[in-house]
């Protein structure tokens, strides 16, 4: 088939690939995001996506808003006969939708209807899932609401990040669009509809949720720590600045601590919380690099009895 890709960060990549490598589709163009500031110098620079289509000789397509005219008129020259999509970071309209013949389809980080929207990883080690995975679906006007292809299945590990399951779960799901469009084109595939039980939604984590609450339960922490980590990452308060808190992990044996407060050994950093403490391993003070907590809680001298997150 011919294929126009649509995508944008880093973990879009290996579909990308993928869909390159396979031998039996074209990918005729990419749609990505337009170039976006970065770095110190705030210089525009292109997505991850469009970096790797440039390398191997693809068209990009960088429009504003996928409803502008111009790349509509260039997406029905290229007349693709499907549009795989993997976070591609912007809302397809109607009337782009129905541009390619066997339309657009989605690769979701999640095991659909669960975790519909924007941080399916985030959402899933949050709740302390012990089981996720990728679907592939027909994408419809509604949030994540298609038909869906295909799925896979992904343990999460106790001590997942989301950077690590999500990147475990790019490649492998990957995998699972390649499938897809070769199902699609072979006709050995067809979309199933979601059952109406089991929705749950996955918002955007903002900078607000990923605020460490030191009253709520030693698992907790520990969840919302890996769920923002890499991004946005957890953090609380310290003498009014914040700190980034990096890796930490449950001290099932440290239960004499307040909420939020500190105990400081030679090698050692535990924080109170609703249950048992927490010990800190890697931490980010406000205009620093991540440093190890023995070493910021000796630079730092924290009194007996001082608190987290005041």
């Amino acid at each position: 088939m011919k294929l126009v890709f649509a995508g944008t960060p880093e973990v879009a990549v290996p579909a990308l690939d993928a869909l390159i490598a396979s031998g039996r589709h074209e990918v005729a163009a990419v749609v990505t995001r337009p170039d976006a500031p970065a770095g110190r110098g705030r210089r525009l620079v292109a997505s991850p996506v469009a970096q790797r289509a440039e390398e191997a000789g693809i068209e990009v397509l960088k429009p504003a808003r996928p409803r502008d005219e111009d790349f509509l008129a260039r997406l029905r020259e290229i007349a693709p006969d499907c549009c795989p999509v993997v976070a591609y970071g912007a809302l397809l309209p109607k009337v782009a939708l129905g541009v390619p013949a066997r339309g657009w389809v989605n690769l979701h980080f999640s095991l659909l209807p669960a975790w519909r929207g924007a941080a399916p990883v985030q959402h899933a080690v949050m709740a302390g899932d012990e089981v996720t995975g990728a679907s592939t679906f027909l994408i419809e006007e509604g949030l994540d609401s298609g038909p869906v292809y295909g799925v896979l299945t992904e343990e999460v590990r106790p001590t997942d990040t989301s950077g690590d399951l999500l990147t475990r779960l790019a490649f492998a799901g990957a995998g699972l669009l390649a499938a897809t469009m070769d199902g699609i084109e072979d006709g050995t595939l067809h979309a199933v509809p979601q059952p109406a039980d089991g929705v749950t939604l996955a918002p955007k984590i903002t900078v607000e949720d990923a605020q460490v609450q030191w009253s709520a339960p030693a698992l907790r922490v520990d969840r919302v720590v890996r769920a923002c980590t890499p991004a946005p990452g957890a953090w609380t308060l310290f003498r009014g600045e914040r700190l980034k808190l990096v890796q930490a992990t449950p001290a099932v044996d440290r239960s004499e601590l307040a909420p939020g407060e500190l105990s400081v050994g030679k090698n050692n950093v535990f924080v109170g919380t609703g249950s048992h403490a927490v010990e800190l391993l890697w931490v980010q003070p406000q205009g620093k690099k991540p440093m190890r907590a023995a070493d910021w809680a000796r630079g730092v001298r924290i009194a007996p009895g001082e608190l987290l997150g005041s």
